[in-house]
This record gives structure tokens, C-alpha cells and sequence, in this order.
């Protein structure tokens, strides 16, 4: 495959399908070729080694309008699955850290938190050390 490709359904793991630049309109770029490794240019901007025997589809994932449709109301949403999300300060304190206090009341904490107590804003999730940190080359932006 030439340098420059525009490639999308990647494998990451030889064998186990394609797992990479897969939603509509996803595309990624085959940068270098070197030793039994290609680096890839992410849609998210990473830059990514990957074995050169991995499986992938050449060309652009197809649908690519697919953000810019309007659902018109609430129950076209609801069609594909997706439910309404309920804000954590209108639940009671059992069901969120967010819930309960008499009235409109605040957060009650220095830094809003997901329903399960972990930060919700900035903190990065991904842990440290992961087996793939060495097959990334540049973290996305």
C-alpha cells in the first residue's frame, strides 16, 4: 500500500477486525512504513504504530453528513435508544453526589463529579503505564 493511503476499519491486533476510523466519515492516513510497523494519522490527530500484517479497508467510511441531520423532536432520538438525561442536582443524594438540599441549592463540592464520585471535568482517565502507550507516537491534542 503506497504512503499516503487514505485507510479506515483498522485491526490493532492481527486477527481480531478492524477497530479503528470506523464511524461515518472516519478516515485515517498511512504515513511511514519502517521495519514490520506503518504509522497511521488517527482521525483524533494521534499517531499511532500498528504490524504491517493488520487488516484495513482502503477509501473513506461512507455518510459522511450523517452529523448534520436535524431529528425534528425528542422521539426521533428516542428511536435510535437514546433517553433524556436527567441533571444529578434534580435526583436525591442516594442516587447522585450531586442530589438532594432544599431548593435550588449548588454542587455542594469544589468540582462537579459523575454519579459513581469520579471528577467530571479534565481529569484524564486512561491509566498510566498501558501496554499500547509504546505503539502511540504522538497523543492526540
Amino acid at each position: 500500500m503506497p504512503l499516503g493511503t487514505a485507510i479506515h476499519n483498522i485491526e490493532i491486533t492481527l486477527g481480531k477486525g478492524g477497530q479503528l476510523a470506523r464511524a461515518a466519515g472516519a478516515v485515517a492516513e498511512l504515513i511511514a512504513k519502517e521495519d514490520r510497523s506503518a504509522t497511521l494519522r488517527l482521525p483524533s490527530g494521534e499517531f499511532r504504530l500498528i504490524s504491517e500484517n493488520c487488516s484495513a479497508t482502503i477509501g473513506q467510511v461512507g455518510n459522511i453528513t450523517a452529523n448534520n441531520r436535524s431529528f425534528g423532536k425528542a422521539g426521533a432520538k428516542r428511536w435510535l435508544g437514546k433517553r433524556s438525561e436527567v441533571r444529578g442536582v434534580a435526583m436525591n443524594p442516594v442516587d447522585h453526589p450531586h442530589g438532594g438540599g432544599e431548593g435550588r441549592t449548588p454542587i455542594g463540592r469544589k468540582k462537579p463529579v459523575t454519579p459513581w464520585g469520579y471528577s467530571a471535568l479534565g481529569k484524564k482517565s486512561r491509566k498510566r503505564n498501558r501496554y499500547s502507550d509504546a505503539s502511540i507516537l504522538r497523543r492526540r491534542e
